[in-house]
This record gives C-alpha cells, structure tokens and sequence, in this order.
C-alpha cells in the first residue's frame, strides 16, 4: 500500500521544499501586507464565485500534501539529489515568478478577483511574458512538493482539482479585466498566452 501512496523521498527534497516554502509565504505575506497599505479603497467589483475557486484550489494541494512522508532514500544517493535538485529547481520558479508578479502588480494584486478605483492592467514584468504567472508558480508549488512528499497518487487526483478552481479564478479575473479594460484587455490577451510563454 505504501508503494502506492507514498512514494520514498530523500532528505534533500524535503529541504530544498521547507527552504522554498518558507520563502514562497514570507513573500506572500509581505504582498498581502504591502497591498493592503497601498490601496484602503473599497473594491468597485468583486467575484464571489473566484472565492470557489480559491477553495478548490486548496482542495488540490490538500489532496496532494495529505497523508505520510517515507525517508526511504539516502541523502547522498543518486535519487534523492536529482529528486531534491528537481524540487529545488521547482520551488526557485515558483518563488520567482510569484515576486516578479507581486512587484509587477503592486496594489492591484489580491487573492480573490476584483477591481478597485483606478485599478490599472498590468502589462509589464513578467506580465509581458504570462496573463497569469501567479497560477504558473502555484502549480510548480504544487508539484514541488508531491515530489518532496512522494504523494504522486495524490497529484493525480491534486491536480484536475488545482485546474479546476484555477480555471474558475481566470475565468472570472479576465471577465472583471475584459468589463473595466475592454480592447485594451482583448489586445494583451492576444499576444499574450496564459501559462506558458508562447505556448499555453
């Protein structure tokens, strides 16, 4: 059953994860704070239904962080260092990516989609390159750590979940952004792909 559910990990894994995810929520920490400083003026639309998407979106990472941690392999083993220099790699594009968007988008960011007072569309940054760079460094967070956990049978039901309550949260952001920017929006939106520079 172990063989099935929890897959043995190594040491560096789980450390390249803890040094990551200390990082990736002292930096979202200082956003929120940073936002909430910036910017006291109520929103002028807000999506309840990107709440439901934010709720499943932790349903997926609760499906694949959930359950026991195997230390089967040694620190120093040919496994457990590619599987902690894949982690490490894995949580240095989520850290990074979630910074760059969080500078790029100042007062505008939030965890639930809406749009306040003089709410701009942020087209520069990393934005120049990815609609929603937030969501790309979520699911490398994601992934980062069913590897360090060993929880592959979790992600396989972990990540249709993520998918799920991301596309509820894109679909309602862009709906706000297409309402307030119109043109300007659709125009971003046509050169600019999602997920993946140029691809997806």
């Amino acid at each position: 059953m172990n063989a099935v559910l929890m897959q043995p990990v190594g040491l560096p894994g789980l450390i390249a994860f803890a040094a990551g995810a200390l990082l990736f929520f002292a930096s979202l920490s200082w956003t929120r704070i940073g936002a909430d400083r910036g910017d006291k003026s109520a929103p002028a639309a807000r999506s309840q239904l990107s709440r439901w998407g934010v709720f499943i979106q932790m349903l997926g990472f609760f499906a694949a962080g959930f359950g026991g941690i195997l230390i089967g392999l040694a620190p120093t083993s040919p496994a457990a260092l590619v599987e902690g220099a894949a982690v490490a790699l894995l949580m240095l594009m989520s850290v990074g990516l979630f910074g760059a968007a969080a500078r790029a988008m100042g007062a505008n960011w939030s965890i639930v989609a809406r749009m306040r007072e003089g709410h701009e569309l942020v087209t520069g940054g990393v934005f120049s390159r990815l609609r929603h760079p937030i969501y790309t460094a979520m699911a490398a967070f994601l992934v980062a750590m069913a590897i360090a956990f060993g929880h592959f049978a979790g992600l396989v039901l972990g990540a249709p979940l993520f998918a799920l309550g991301t596309w509820i949260r894109i679909r309602e952001e862009e709906r706000l952004l297409r309402a307030e920017f119109g043109p300007a929006y659709e125009a971003y939106a046509a050169r600019v792909k999602r997920f993946v520079p140029g691809f997806f």
